[in-house]
């Protein structure tokens, strides 16, 4: 598995991770989720898994898709949760350079 596919998949695993402790911290809170927000999350982390598959042919796009998505995300929630998310949109644009297949 290249270094590139690797990171994909870090930055899918970390946003489905995050989704859960949001959805955990927000129900011990006795809150409702923003279902906007865990959307958000999951398409992030779709596209990332899609971009994590050496043979997609929009690995790149998907992943830059994720990776600006995930930025926002991250800084939207940036007082709670917001810096793995960052991370994890950090690690999705380092993956889309590394993937060698141009936009």
């Amino acid at each position: 598995m290249t270094s590139g596919k690797r990171l994909a998949v870090a930055a899918a695993v970390i946003t489905l991770i995050m989704i859960a402790v949001y959805l955990g911290l927000i129900s011990r809170q006795g809150n409702e989720p923003a279902l906007w927000f865990v959307a958000g999350l999951a398409v992030a982390a779709v596209l990332a898994g899609y971009g994590a598959i050496g043979a997609a042919r929009a690995r790149r796009p998907a992943l830059l898709a994720a990776g600006a998505l995930l930025l926002v995300l991250g800084l939207l929630g940036i007082l709670s949760i917001g810096l793995p998310i960052i991370a994890a949109g950090v690690l999705a644009i380092v993956a889309a350079g590394r993937s060698g297949i141009p936009a």
